[in-house]
Formats: structure tokens, sequence, C-alpha cells
């Protein structure tokens, strides 16, 4: 293909991605669930500190981009 059409491509995908991360930006504290305070996540609080891993989270955001480069991938070939 082109080169020039294979940079537009690219373009509109970053554009997509940018008002999707925007948009989570703007509305992402009044939804239901808050990322990195989901059910699953591991918190420990003990008397000299606190542990926290929020491996629900890490699943749902790695599931979200696996998709996301999926769809892109996609419309590659």
């Amino acid at each position: 293909m082109e080169p020039m059409r294979e940079l537009g491509k690219l373009f509109i995908v970053l554009g997509v991605l940018f008002i999707a991360v925007g948009m989570f930006q703007i509305f992402g504290a009044k939804l239901p669930l808050h990322l990195g305070r989901l059910p699953g996540d591991i918190a420990y609080k003990g008397r000299h500190g606190e542990i926290y891993f929020p491996i629900v989270t890490c699943i749902l955001v790695s599931a979200a981009f696996t998709f996301v480069l999926w769809i892109v991938n996609h419309f590659r070939h």
C-alpha cells in the first residue's frame, strides 16, 4: 500500500485512542467501577505500612489493551 495511506490509518487509530482516553479521564469518576479499587484487588494494611496489588485491575486493563491491539491488527491486514 501507499505509505501516506498507512500513515493516515495510523493517525485515525491514534485519534480514536486519544478520544477514548480523554473520555475516560472526563467520565471515569462517574463510572460505577473505579479502576484500582475493584473487588478482587489485594490490599493489606499492617501496623507499619500497607501493601496494595491491583490484580483484577491489571487483568482488566490487559484484556482491554489486547482487544484494542486485536482490532488494530484486524484492520491492518
